[in-house]
């Protein structure tokens, strides 16, 4: 039995005796499926030709791969007063990424902010013993890996602590979740949006867009519903998706002017 990986989007499946047919998240017209056709590759055959990228990226420990591999997110550890968390999961652990967070004081919590980085997350939460992973209900037919360790919020918010909140965003995807940690990692706090609102390579401003490989805009509606549920969390920073792509200072001021520019420039 093998649990294949897609070479595309990165995402881990439930052992089985031969690959799947197809990639669901692929299929899906907010990804697409590689131009030599559906591939496939094992936790072990990635191990063997790439390697983790461990670095400070805007002063948090951020986790990738090297070369980059399918989608090329990073994950990112935030040690918050509500755990723990490792925000976003890729493809490959490796006992050297596991180490590096246990020296750290470990991993309380999985937070995935949609279905393109599920990836190898119950393998992360096996290798790191056996922690919760948090994903939106909204998202759960995306789930290709099924585990126990997969706890589904529902709503729009969920309070971790009195620093950390998980946000519902919606637009890319249904379930689309961000985190605001209102005291770190700098003072003024941070936001981590995932793809739901992505910064851009300006780095000065954010969008929103239901495909972004494919360059399907976000339905006004889901953009001024998002900006509605933002409304009143303020933050500094905008951690974006992967290596330094982020908003360092004024942050909210940035994503503010984002949502007006963006809703103009769609409105004919």
């Amino acid at each position: 039995m093998t649990l294949s990986i897609c070479e595309t989007c990165g995402t881990q499946f439930a052992a089985s005796s031969a690959p799947p047919a197809q990639c669901p998240i692929c299929e899906d017209e907010r990804q697409y499926v590689g131009w030599e056709g559906q591939t496939w590759t094992t936790h072990q055959a990635l191990a063997a030709k790439y390697r983790q990228r461990l670095e400070d990226d805007a002063g948090l420990l951020g986790i990738g791969m090297t070369p980059g591999f399918a989608i090329n997110q990073r994950a990112l550890y935030l040690p918050t007063d509500a755990g723990n968390l490792l925000w976003e999961c890729i493809s490959l652990v490796t006992d050297e990424a596991v180490a590096a967070l246990k020296a750290r004081g470990g991993v309380d919590r999985i937070v995935v902010s949609h279905p393109h980085f599920y990836t190898s997350m119950v393998e992360w939460s096996e290798a790191l013993g056996d922690v919760p992973i948090l994903l939106h209900e909204a998202d759960k037919e995306w789930v290709q890996r099924p585990s126990s360790r997969i706890e589904f919020w529902s709503g729009d918010e969920l309070k971790l602590s009195d620093a950390v909140t998980l946000l519902r965003c919606g637009g890319h995807f249904p379930g689309s979740t961000a985190i605001h940690w209102k005291d770190g990692p700098r003072a003024g706090g941070a936001l981590f949006p995932g793809d739901a609102l992505q910064v851009v390579f300006d780095r000065r401003h954010v969008t929103f867009m239901y495909s972004y490989p494919n360059y399907i805009p976000m339905k006004t509606s889901d953009v001024r519903s998002m900006r509605s549920r933002l409304q009143g969390y303020a933050f500094e920073d905008v951690f974006g998706y992967t290596w330094g792509r982020n908003i360092i200072g004024g942050g909210s001021a940035a994503v503010d002017a984002s949502f007006d520019r963006y809703l103009k420039a769609v409105a004919d």
